[in-house]
């Protein structure tokens, strides 16, 4: 055989494995959250949608998923906004204290969570925040705004600027400018940043553990509750539930990458 192809064939067979050893864990509650049995182990003892039927028939998992929905696309409808004018400002103007600035913007992503969730708690608690959807939705603005800088950062990088001077000399302003021309050609960027933010908030437990109280509780902090305190097997139910959403938002993603790329060519 020849040598190029063995190496081809071992690099195919590496990433195969390496992409097994990363989607295993996820794979492997879909069949648990089918068994019969309310002890999740394998093999399984019988095949039941019993666990999904409890879903719909439980206040509890409703709750919170209409507060994690709540709260993502409050601080979807924040911070995309925030982001993308943060974006395309932080592209527009040089100085000296950019990088300081470029670099408080990042800091939620850079510093553990654990640490950014401590500091947001008690300092909400001090302004009346704390044990509030309101507090909850305003610290995932802060989690959520890096992300959108980012994606549409990265589209605005790719703008022509002989277009904004042919807008200028047309006679536009700088806020006609921006909706007629950078806008629609940032837009992929914008509604990668919004899914993103969505999914930062939708997925985030660290914050909603210390600012929400039994009236808030979001999707993932029930989620911790089923897992610790007493082991449901309606968690694994929801877990597939939330795997087959999350494709779904990937597919968007890939979607929209796609129709920004040939927009481009």
């Amino acid at each position: 055989m020849d040598s190029q192809y063995l190496w081809r064939l071992a690099i195919k067979i590496c990433g195969a494995l390496v992409l097994f050893f990363l989607i295993a864990p996820i794979l492997a509650i879909i069949p648990l959250s089918f068994n019969s049995s309310s002890i999740l182990s394998y093999p399984l003892e019988g095949f039941s949608t019993e666990w999904y039927a409890k879903l719909f028939v439980d206040d509890r998992w409703w709750n919170a998923i209409r507060n994690s929905l709540i709260v993502a696309a409050a601080t979807v409808a924040i911070a995309t906004p925030l982001g993308t004018f943060a974006a395309v400002g932080l592209s527009k103007v040089t100085f000296r204290g950019k990088p300081l600035v470029v670099a408080a913007l990042m800091s939620p992503m850079i510093v553990p969570t654990i640490i950014t969730a401590v500091g947001i708690y008690f300092m909400f608690s001090k302004l009346g925040l704390a044990n509030s959807l309101t507090g909850l939705v305003l610290a995932h603005v802060a989690l959520a705004v890096p992300f959108v800088v980012i994606t549409v950062s990265a589209s605005v990088a790719q703008l022509d600027p002989v277009l904004l001077r042919a807008a200028s000399s047309l006679g536009a302003g700088a806020v006609t400018s921006f909706r007629v021309v950078t806008l629609p050609l940032i837009l992929p960027g914008v509604i990668s940043g919004a899914i993103f933010a969505f999914t930062t908030s939708f997925d985030e437990v660290v914050v909603a553990v210390l600012l929400t109280g039994p009236e808030q509780r979001t999707l993932p902090r029930e989620l911790l509750s089923g897992t610790r305190e007493n082991l449901d097997p309606s968690v694994m139910a929801i877990a597939t539930l939330l795997v087959l959403f999350s494709t779904a938002l990937l597919l968007v993603f890939n979607a929209i990458q796609n129709r920004s790329r040939k927009l481009r060519d």
